[in-house]
């Protein structure tokens, strides 16, 4: 590759710092954390977020204003497709000032270095980018060429050492999007379909501090709170003292989101739950499967009547709202199997059942289960199974469509009269709302862009 030269830009902008979030309402949370650990680079940065459905024009044209010397982009699994786009677009446009083009985030950390995402790449940062990104910059900022793609593995950095980004939300940010924020990273669990198993183990902010920065975002106004924790009950005692600091200071309109472990709610933990309002408290709980064998097969630990019980507790004795997490896909289990763990966690009626197609990942060893259990996956993003040995093809594309209209129907919540007088909460519902989606499907003959007054009509008609 020959040596590529960039021009020196604006000083005040030589790094831009982009990102392609999956909706305007959702800020990027590591973007931040790169721009302020940059030290004394970060006056020269400036951050660049775009939405995935925002024109193609929309991406380039700021970009290529901005005439960085540096261009960082965040990749996941939701805009692979569209950086690539974007990185596509760019490469023509560039003068003599291209730019050093530097990728990390979770997609690229784990990708075959031969990914298309990766040819338009002069630095991959794999891993935790707060160090490696800014100690790359000044690197950068001080040579003069790039020759061939370079990819930096990144060791975990110490959380408490490193600078807090939450005082680079905007107002607009604080007061128009979701809040994002982490008392932790990592999960002590090796769930073979997620990325988390790739890096094992939890380490955790100081909790003096995060409180400290919490109490100021909400000050500025800051009103819906989004912990990025993947186990954030793991540390009961850590996690009271989180959920006491909040309840104490909600205000009208205020409300925290959380991930919590299903099997660990112990009784005062459960006591403090109860004490929250109305619509001031969110819950995920990965539920994925609650078929034994197959949570034993992904390496997920397990007690299903445990977490069946947690659920009923919460709907009966908290104002929780409660998003449970199905997976369908998984190496092992066929449609009868799905189904019947599907209706136990109906019977316990959360407010969401998320109905997720198994994915699989770079960098997790789900992939091990491919020839056993006869998988077979898009080889492109979102890398979702096709089919198993146990659901064939024709099977999972039914699963996926009946997962849309639940979303369409049931999770959003705005036709609860039809769902009453058709799906009664303790008789079985997946069978029923399989052979109701497969009606709908073939009367509208898609499971997007449905009007809602149209979808209204059709339910009672196909369900009679």
């Amino acid at each position: 590759m020959a040596p590529r030269g960039f021009g020196h830009g604006n000083a005040l902008s030589d790094i831009i710092l982009a990102t392609i979030n999956a909706k305007w309402i959702h800020p990027s949370l590591a973007l931040r954390l790169l721009k302020a650990n940059l030290g004394d680079l970060e006056p020269r940065s400036e951050i660049l977020e775009f939405a995935l459905r925002q024109p193609l024009a929309e991406k380039t044209g700021p970009i290529l204003a901005v005439h960085p010397r540096i261009l960082a982009l965040s990749v996941s699994i939701w805009n692979h497709t569209a950086t690539v786009e974007l990185l596509e677009a760019l490469d023509p446009l560039w003068d003599s000032s291209r730019p050093v083009i530097v990728l990390g985030g979770p997609e690229a950390s784990f990708l075959r270095p031969d990914a298309a995402l990766f040819r338009y790449a002069d630095y991959v940062i794999r891993g935790e980018g707060e160090t490696a990104f800014r100690e790359l910059c000044k690197r950068i900022l001080d040579s003069k060429t790039v020759t061939d793609t370079v990819f930096i593995d990144a060791s975990p950095v110490d959380l408490p050492a490193i600078t807090p980004a939450y005082r680079l939300y905007t107002a607009e940010d604080l007061g128009r999007k979701l809040t994002y924020v982490e008392a932790s990273r990592g999960c002590p669990y090796g769930c073979e379909f997620c990325l988390s198993s790739a890096t094992p183990g939890v380490r955790e902010f100081s909790l003096d501090q995060f409180l400290a920065e919490m109490e100021t975002l909400i000050i500025r106004g800051a009103r819906s709170f989004k912990f990025l924790d993947r186990t954030f009950n793991l540390d009961i005692t850590r996690a009271r003292t989180i959920l006491e600091f909040f309840l104490e200071r909600l205000q009208p309109s205020m409300y925290v989101h959380l991930e919590m472990v299903p099997s660990r709610f112990p009784p005062d933990l459960r006591e403090l739950l109860t004490r929250f309002p109305p619509l001031s408290l969110r819950l995920e709980l990965g539920i994925q499967t609650l078929n034994p064998q197959t949570a034993l097969l992904i390496g997920r630990p397990g007690d299903p009547e445990r977490e069946l019980e947690t659920l009923d507790f919460l709907r009966r004795e908290t104002n929780a709202i409660v998003h449970a997490d199905l997976i369908a896909g998984l190496p092992g289990e066929d449609m009868q199997s799905f189904a019947q763990g599907f209706d136990r966690l109906w019977k316990v009626r959360p407010a969401e059942i998320q109905l997720g197609i198994l994915k699989c990942l770079s960098g997790t060893a789900i992939n091990r289960h491919i020839e056993p259990y006869g998988m077979r996956f898009n080889p492109k993003p979102p890398y979702e199974v096709l089919e198993t040995a146990a659901i064939p093809e024709r099977d999972m594309e039914r699963i996926k469509n009946f997962a849309r209209f639940w979303e369409l129907i049931v999770n959003r919540g705005t036709f609860e009269t039809i769902i009453d007088q058709f799906f009664p909460p303790q008789a079985p519902v997946f069978d029923l709302f399989m052979a109701l989606s497969d009606r709908l499907f073939k009367r509208f003959g898609r499971n997007w862009g449905i009007d809602r007054r149209e979808l209204r009509r059709a339910i009672p008609e196909e369900m009679s």
